[in-house]
C-alpha cells in the first residue's frame, strides 16, 4: 500500500508512524476470529485515539469469519458490535471493501450511516469511474451518479452542476455586449445581452470559429477576460492570430482536454475554474459537434440533458456564453441545431451557404434573441484576412434557404450592400 501511493501528490512520507498509524490485521484474520478482530481494533484505537479510522479491506474481515465456519447471524452480531464501538470512538470509521451489488443483503449496509459506492463504466475503449452516494443518515445527498478521475493528486470527483436559478431576461435590462461587428451588433437589436448564451450554427467552414474568435477579441478590447474551450484544433495552429497571442498572454484562458473519457460534468468544473481563476465574462465553446465525439461513449446518449446543465452552470457564474455546433446544410427544412437543443439557449445565429451565379456565397441571420426585438434580414457575409464581414440584404432573391435561389421578378440583379 505504501509503495502505490507514493504515486500521489499528496503522500507524505514523514507523517508514517507519526500522524499515520498502519495496523496489520493479518494474524487475527488468519486464525479466523472475528472475537480477535474487533478486540484488536478497539485496543489500536483506544491507543492512538485517532480522529479518522480505515479498515481496508473490511470485505477480506467479513470473509475470513465465514471461512471460520461462523454462522451469518455471527457476522451480524459482530457488524452491530462494531458499530456501537464506532460510535463510542469519536472518530469517523471508513469500511472499504469489494462488493459488486449494491442490492444484495449485507449487515454492514445496514450498520452503516452512509454509503457511497464506486463504479466503473466500460464501453468500447473507454473506462469511466462513477461514484454515487446511496445513503448519508441525517442529511440530503445530491442524486445520480457523479464521475470522478484518479490524477497524480487523487480523486478529483465532478459533480453534477446544480441548475441555476431563472434569470430575468426582460429586454433592456441587460447591458449590451459588442460581437466585433458593428452590422452583427445592429442584427442583434444592439449586441448579445449580458450574461446570454448565444448558439451560432453553420457548415463546415462558414466561419463559426473566427465568429467566436471575434466575440473574445471585442471582449479584451473593452477590457473583459475570456475563456475558450476547443475539442475540434489546436488554437496555435488555426490562423487567428489575434486568438492566439490572446491565449500566449493570459488574456484568454484555454480549456484543451485531450483525455478520452471526458464527461460535460468535468468540462463545467474544467470551465469555471477557469473563470474564477481570470475572472471571466465571456466563454466559448468550439465546437459542441466534437465536443460530443470528445465524450465517453456513456454519456452520449443524455448528451441533451448535460447541456442543458452546461448553460445553467455558466448562466449562474453570470457570464456569457457563445457555442458554436456543426449543421449540415440540408435545403429540405430549416434546422437549427442537431440536438434539438436551441430551446436551451437565449439567442441563435445561423449561417448557411447559398449558390448565386454559379458562385458559393454565405449568408447569416439572427433566428432569435430571447425577450428583445432583432433583425430577420437574411445578410451576405465574406471571411478575410481581417476575419468576418457582413455586408448588405440579396433583395432582388428570393428561395435563399432552398440554396438555389431565383431572381424576383422586376428586378436588375443589383443588391443592397456597400460594393453596390
Amino acid at each position: 500500500m505504501l509503495r502505490y501511493q507514493q504515486q500521489f501528490g499528496f503522500f507524505d512520507d514523514t507523517a508514517i508512524n507519526r500522524s499515520v498509524r498502519f495496523v496489520n490485521l493479518g494474524e487475527e484474520i488468519q486464525a479466523g476470529s472475528l472475537d480477535r478482530v474487533l478486540q484488536r481494533i478497539e485496543a489500536e484505537v483506544e491507543k492512538s485515539g485517532p480522529a479518522l479510522v480505515f479498515v481496508d479491506s473490511f470485505r477480506s474481515v467479513m470473509l475470513a469469519g465465514v471461512s471460520a465456519g461462523d454462522r451469518i447471524a455471527d457476522l451480524q452480531h459482530f457488524v452491530q458490535r462494531l458499530g456501537v464501538a464506532m460510535t463510542g470512538w469519536q472518530a469517523t470509521t471508513f469500511l472499504i471493501g469489494e462488493y459488486f451489488n449494491d442490492s444484495e443483503a449485507n449487515p454492514v449496509f445496514t450498520v452503516a450511516d452512509g454509503l457511497i459506492w464506486l463504479r466503473q463504466s466500460v464501453q468500447r475503449n473507454s473506462m469511466v469511474r462513477k461514484m454515487e452516494v446511496l445513503k448519508m443518515r441525517g442529511q440530503a445527498t445530491l442524486p445520480g451518479l457523479h464521475t470522478f478521475r484518479i490524477g497524480p493528486e487523487g480523486i478529483e470527483v465532478f459533480a453534477p452542476a446544480l441548475i441555476a436559478a431563472a434569470m430575468d431576461r426582460g429586454a433592456g435590462t441587460k447591458p449590451r455586449l459588442g460581437m466585433g461587428d458593428a452590422t452583427l451588433d445592429e442584427m442583434l437589436g444592439g449586441g448579445l445581452p449580458q450574461g446570454y448564451s448565444l448558439l451560432v450554427a453553420g457548415p463546415s467552414g462558414s466561419g463559426k470559429s473566427i465568429l467566436a474568435s471575434a466575440f473574445l477579441s471585442e471582449g479584451d478590447r473593452v477590457g473583459e477576460r475570456g475563456v475558450i474551450a476547443v475539442f475540434e484544433q489546436q488554437p496555435n495552429r488555426g490562423r487567428n492570430e489575434r486568438l492566439i497571442e490572446l491565449i500566449e498572454t493570459g488574456r484568454v484562458g484555454l480549456v484543451d482536454s485531450r483525455a478520452s473519457d471526458l464527461s460535460i460534468d468535468e468540462v463545467i468544473l474544467l470551465l469555471l475554474k477557469e473563470v474564477e481563476r481570470l475572472g471571466a465574462t465571456r466563454v466559448v465553446i468550439d465546437s459542441l459537434s466534437a465536443f460530443e465525439l470528445a465524450l465517453a461513449p456513456t454519456f452520449r446518449e443524455d448528451f441533451r440533458q448535460s447541456l442543458a446543465r452546461l448553460v445553467s452552470a455558466m448562466a449562474k457564474a453570470g457570464v456569457s456564453l457563445l457555442m458554436t455546433s456543426e449543421l449540415e446544410d440540408r435545403y429540405t427544412d430549416l434546422r437549427f441545431s442537431p440536438y434539438g437543443t436551441a430551446f436551451l439557449t437565449d439567442a441563435i445565429i445561423v449561417q448557411r451557404y447559398v449558390e448565386i451565379d454559379s458562385r458559393l456565397l454565405r449568408v447569416i441571420a439572427v433566428v432569435k434573441v430571447r425577450a428583445s426585438a432583432h433583425s430577420n434580414d437574411l445578410r451576405l457575409y465574406e471571411i478575410d484576412s481581417d476575419g468576418l464581414r457582413i455586408a448588405g440584404r440579396l433583395d432582388d432573391r428570393e428561395g435563399l434557404l432552398g440554396g438555389r435561389p431565383t431572381r424576383k421578378a422586376g428586378t436588375h440583379g443589383t443588391c443592397d450592400d456597400d460594393r453596390g
